[in-house]
């Protein structure tokens, strides 16, 4: 009788710990099914979030690592503002095509697209017609003053000039106050007046104007390029510039 109920109770015992077993790993299988598909459901947006990231010129971390974006972003949220005498323009004004380039002098990305913007000009001449704006981001720390120094020389004539002087120093890494009163000296300026210019910040509310309206207009980094009123964001190869540009001839 005894041995009997051991017998049922060893029995009972095995049972309940198959049972007992069976229905863990049912669980545990659920809940890693469980884990899994969350882990595939959020890396999944981490990914797409990433490559948003990646396409987007603008403000935060994107915006640090001034990533080249190679397609052309979609229609301005407001419309750019039109073209005044106070803008820096190259190219006629009755040309077929105009590019309005919001740019950071101390931007990496914007020193290629330079080369980019001077190859437009050298192959299409008087079918193009350039315009610059300032974007100084503000983790930069001399794109500010660099633009202010361009609009300095500007009233002595010499933009153009001192745009090539400050893009050249991004290159050698030689950015300074400093050195845009050394090149000021250099351009043959009113240095006295240049410097009062540069030193009182005379042109640094007109510059934050631009960046703002280039903001509304749906600018989110440098370089952004509207060609004909179309926003390409990004030092987009040539090529693709020529694409956009000959759609337009």
């Amino acid at each position: 009788m005894n041995d009997q109920m051991n017998s049922d109770l060893v029995n009972g015992t095995r049972r309940t710990s198959f049972f007992l077993g069976l229905m863990c790993g049912v669980a545990g299988m659920s809940t890693l099914s469980l884990v899994g598909f969350f882990v595939l459901t959020f890396s999944g947006q981490g990914i797409n979030l990433a490559k948003e990231s990646g396409n987007s010129n603008v403000n935060a971390v994107a915006n640090v690592n001034q990533p080249t974006v190679t397609e052309p972003v979609g229609a301005p949220v407001a419309e750019v503002p039109p073209i005044t005498g106070d803008d820096h323009v190259k190219g006629p004004a009755d040309a077929k095509v105009t590019l309005i380039e919001y740019s950071d002098f101390e931007c990496p990305y914007c020193l290629n697209h330079k080369a980019t913007i001077d190859k437009v000009i050298q192959d299409y001449g008087n079918d193009v017609r350039v315009v610059f704006r300032h974007y100084p981001l503000s983790f930069h720390a001399n794109a500010e003053k660099a633009a202010e120094a361009s609009e300095c020389a500007a009233e002595q004539g010499k933009f153009w000039e001192m745009h090539d002087k400050i893009f050249a120093a991004n290159g050698a890494g030689t950015m300074s106050v400093d050195k845009w009163k050394a090149e000021a000296k250099n351009l043959k300026l009113n240095t006295s007046k240049f410097n009062d210019c540069l030193d009182s910040g005379k042109y640094a509310s007109e510059i934050s104007a631009e960046e703002q309206a280039a903001l509304a207009a749906g600018v989110e980094g440098t370089p952004a390029t509207f060609v004909n009123g179309e926003l390409v964001s990004g030092a987009v190869p040539y090529a693709q510039f020529k694409q956009i540009i000959d759609s337009y001839l």
